[in-house]
């Protein structure tokens, strides 16, 4: 299957969801339909991009560094992406600030 067929089926297969959602919550279509790039931004985003969102995010609630590694570490294991093994704080460090 090339590329543009795949785009078309992904498309396809958004819409679908996008009428099941609208229908099965009675929200409107563009309701839905931005509930649905929601939900599907949340399952499409990488280990990395969580791990550096999720440290900016508790770093503006005044978390320390200290505090966000090993929280960071557990939500991990409970998310819907497993990381190759365990992450240390080394590793997540590397993320959020390079190196």
């Amino acid at each position: 299957m090339d590329d543009s067929h795949a785009q078309d089926h992904a498309q396809d297969h958004a819409l679908d969801l996008v009428r099941h959602v609208a229908r099965s919550t009675g929200l409107d279509d563009a309701t839905a339909s931005r509930v649905v790039a929601d939900v599907m931004a949340y399952f499409g985003q990488t280990v990395e991009e969580y791990v550096v969102q999720r440290h900016g995010d508790l770093k503006s609630r005044n978390r320390k560094n200290d505090e966000i590694w090993p929280l960071i570490m557990d939500e991990l294991k409970t998310r819907r992406f497993k990381a190759d093994g365990e992450l240390s704080e080394r590793k997540l460090r590397r993320m959020v600030y390079g190196g």
